[in-house]
């Protein structure tokens, strides 16, 4: 399904294995839309992925094809997971990571959200 010139979908993708069941996850919201369940290597208090449920390989592959409803349910619940979690008060940081050079480690497009302590420089500085 990918318009973006990334590799194609993989079905074998350890993301869309979680949202067959074939691998299980600990659960924070699950909707028709999207799926959002705690990173099993948290990188701060509160690290928490959503992930839509369709077959997308990057943000702009979900931009191109998912249905706004698909697309209008996973943004509201990116929304309601950091509510939910407490964040809205002191703050959080949502990231996609898209493609090799984007740090993207499984081929199915993803957010996380962090939050639960003072987040440090969003991109490193650059190596000398």
């Amino acid at each position: 399904m990918s318009t973006t010139g990334l590799p194609p979908y993989d079905d074998a993708n350890i993301f869309a294995r979680i949202l067959r069941g074939e691998i299980p996850c600990k659960r924070v919201a699950e909707d028709d839309h999207a799926l959002a369940f705690h990173d099993i290597n948290p990188q701060a208090p509160v690290h928490i992925l959503v992930v839509p449920k369709g077959r997308w390989v990057s943000l702009a592959d979900f931009a191109a094809g998912a249905s706004d409803a698909e697309q209008g349910g996973f943004w509201r619940m990116v929304g309601a997971v950091a509510r939910d979690a407490g964040l809205e008060a002191s703050g959080y940081r949502i990231l996609s990571n898209m493609g090799a050079e984007g740090g993207q480690e499984v081929p199915h497009f993803h957010v996380h959200v962090f939050g639960g302590r003072r987040l440090g420089r969003m991109v490193a500085a650059p190596a000398p």
